[in-house]
């Protein structure tokens, strides 16, 4: 976690199977997967990463997602420092 400019940026990464590039902003949707049929192998609801956006939104805050098919995803929000956030 770093705070640059009463910002804190927060960034969580993992190696998985990553998300192309055409459905990066779908998986921030309520109910959507990347690929629904890995939500029978995975598992899930689509439901995770919709609630976060919500959370950091209402605290005014941003959240991306900078993935690679093959490689993983690094997932990173941005929250600022006098938004209740500890």
């Amino acid at each position: 976690m770093a705070e640059n400019d009463n910002v804190f940026e927060i960034s969580v990464s993992d190696n998985g199977i990553g998300i192309p590039e055409e459905k990066q902003e779908v998986i921030f949707e309520t109910f959507r997967q990347a690929d629904s049929s890995t939500s029978k192998q995975y598992g899930g609801t689509g439901l995770g990463l919709a609630l976060v956006r919500k959370y950091v939104e209402m605290h005014g805050g941003n959240i991306w997602v900078d993935s690679e098919e093959g490689v993983g995803s690094t997932f990173t929000f941005t929250i600022p420092s006098g938004s209740g956030l500890k």
